[in-house]
């Protein structure tokens, strides 16, 4: 299932085009109501899905979609984008 994912530009989401394509294999979802002040909200879906989540403070992110899917055209930039912002890529 491809799903538009809608974000502001930040963290990994930073260059990628909103709304996005993006594959998601399941159904699952993380409820709003329980998701600790650390924690902020990066995309949704147009019916309000929570897509990404990042840590307010440290390089920590988490979404709940395949950006190594096919069905995600712009997978490879967040990976890249994600690489960078957590040191990965060095």
């Amino acid at each position: 299932k491809v799903s538009l994912v809608r974000h502001h530009g930040r963290g990994i989401f930073a260059g990628a085009p909103s709304p996005l394509p993006a594959g998601r294999y399941h159904s699952l979802v993380v409820d709003p109501a329980t998701i600790p002040q650390e924690l902020e909200v990066d995309a949704t879906t147009d019916d309000g899905l929570v897509m990404a989540l990042r840590h307010r403070e440290r390089p920590l992110f988490g979404v709940q979609f395949h950006p190594e899917s096919v069905l995600t055209p712009d997978g490879p930039r967040l990976v890249d984008t994600f690489l960078a912002r957590t040191g990965g890529g060095r």
